[in-house]
Parts: structure tokens; C-alpha cells; sequence
């Protein structure tokens, strides 16, 4: 598995039937990616808007809204990248496709190792390399987080308070700092930050929650927030 130091992009993958998609999903996990899944138009809309996936595969053919409408509203959005995954083998839907934003075009039946390297490809052109261009300090808010010495202060006017972490809390911290206002799942957060362990995912819990009261103690209510049945984000939307 290519695990990656920084947080691992996140696929949304829009199917409706069952099979195709755990085929995709894991052949992406192969690859070192997380993966989410949507098994109708609507549902994936609500999924992107809550989760911010970092690319989408979308299938044309799906209940309730269809892949057209879902890549127009997408598109309204912003520029999440899209490849679109249909059996229909027609130019025209392939220009269709290309015209109103999708970033690539495979037709079924494919071969779920070339759709794992075209969404790699993808990710390639869309997402800067963090390695490349990214500064060794993370501003959230209040929040200044030092990637290279694991020091984290809450800066204000005229005072910086030091905070004293454990070696988890910071990776909790500094994981859902990279998405501030993305909502991350127990199993998420254990993979990023608790890779060799084997305890319950609600272990989590426990860790932000210690997290969570360094935080209070500051002047920092409520951070990370808990967002009921699914997990954790660092901060809400604004």
C-alpha cells in the first residue's frame, strides 16, 4: 500500500451497482487511496458537498438524478476533477462528457487497473505535490501548527500559548488541519493517525477528546466539532 505521510486523496465513487463498485474501491485502497461510496445521484451530491472528495468517478446511468445532472451541478460547485464511467460507447457522449467539465471519459467494461491509473494520472495534474511547495508551518484560525517540530500555538493578540501534545493528538490535529472544514470518519482518523494500531475505532474518541480539552483550556470551544454519525471536523464552515 502507498501510504502517504500527508492525508491520502479521497475518491467519491458514484455506482449504483454494488459489485463495480467495491471492484474500484479496492483497486483504489491498492493505491494507497480512500474511498467513499454513493449508489445514486442525490446521495452523491449530499457526499460531496459534506466530504469534499478530492475526485469523483461517476457513472451516467443512476437512480434518481443521472450523471449529466450531477456533473452540471459539480460544475456549479467548482473544479473537483470527474471522470465519468458509462456503457455507452458513443463519440458523442464522449465530446458530451468532455464539453460539460469531466476531466476523462472510461467506458464499461473496463479494466479496473487502467480506471486506478487514470484517476492516479488525474490527481497528478489536479493536486499540488505537498512536498513540493508547502511551508513547514499550517495557519488554521488561531491555530499555527509546526509540521517539522510537532510545536502547535494558539497565537492572539499580543500572546502565543504553546500547546503540550502527544505524538497522536498532533497527528489528529495537524490531519484535519490539512481539510479544516472536511468531515473525516473514526476510520479515517485511525488510518492517518493510528496506522500500526489495533485498537477500536472508538479509541479515537478518547484521543480527541483529550485533544478537544487542551483546547478548551485555551479559549478553543468545541474544536474538533462532532458531527453526530459520522465523525470529526476541525472547524465548521463559516
Amino acid at each position: 500500500m502507498h501510504a502517504s505521510p500527508a492525508l491520502a486523496a479521497l475518491v467519491l465513487i458514484v455506482e449504483d451497482e454494488a459489485e463495480i463498485a467495491d471492484i474500484l474501491a479496492a483497486y483504489l485502497e491498492r493505491e494507497g487511496l480512500r474511498t467513499l461510496r454513493a449508489a445514486d445521484g442525490q446521495i452523491a451530491l449530499d457526499m460531496h458537498r459534506s466530504m469534499r472528495p478530492d475526485l469523483v468517478l461517476l457513472d451516467v446511468q443512476l437512480p434518481r438524478l443521472d450523471g449529466w445532472s450531477v456533473l452540471t451541478q459539480l460544475r456549479q460547485r467548482g473544479e473537483t476533477p470527474v471522470i465519468m464511467l458509462t456503457a455507452l460507447d458513443q463519440d458523442l457522449d464522449k465530446l458530451t462528457a468532455l464539453r460539460m467539465g469531466a476531466d476523462d471519459y472510461v467506458v464499461k467494461p473496463f479494466n479496473p487497473a487502467e480506471v486506478a491509473a487514470r484517476v492516479r494520472a488525474v490527481l497528478r495534474r489536479t493536486l499540488r505535490s505537498p512536498r513540493a511547495d508547502a511551508p513547514s508551518a499550517l495557519r488554521v484560525g488561531p491555530l499555527l501548527i509546526d509540521t517539522a517540530t510537532h510545536a502547535v500555538h494558539v497565537e492572539g493578540d499580543g500572546y502565543s500559548h504553546e500547546l503540550l501534545l502527544t505524538l497522536t493528538e498532533f497527528k489528529l490535529l495537524h490531519c484535519m488541519a490539512l481539510a479544516p472544514s472536511r468531515i473525516f470518519s473514526r476510520s479515517e482518523l485511525m488510518h492517518e493517525c493510528l496506522p500500526e494500531s489495533e485498537a477500536l475505532e472508538r479509541t479515537v474518541d478518547s484521543h480527541v477528546s483529550k485533544l478537544r480539552r487542551k483546547l478548551d483550556e485555551v479559549g478553543l470551544t468545541q474544536i474538533p466539532a462532532s458531527v453526530r454519525g459520522v465523525g470529526y471536523r476541525l472547524m465548521a464552515d463559516r
